[in-house]
């Protein structure tokens, strides 16, 4: 019996594509909050505040 059934490649793909998931969500939510901790920062500085 194989180790590689069709069961065994849907769970690791399962799971591989969670964490690819996981991964991206992080990096798009990182860049939403640097956009605005820039827009932030850039507005502050017209103001002068800074």
């Amino acid at each position: 019996m194989s180790r590689n059934n069709d069961r065994n490649i849907k769970k690791h793909n399962d799971k591989l594509h969670k964490a690819q998931d996981k991964a991206k969500l992080a990096k798009t939510t990182r860049a939403e909050k640097l956009k605005e901790i820039t827009k932030k920062f850039n507005e502050a500085k017209a103001s002068g505040e800074i």
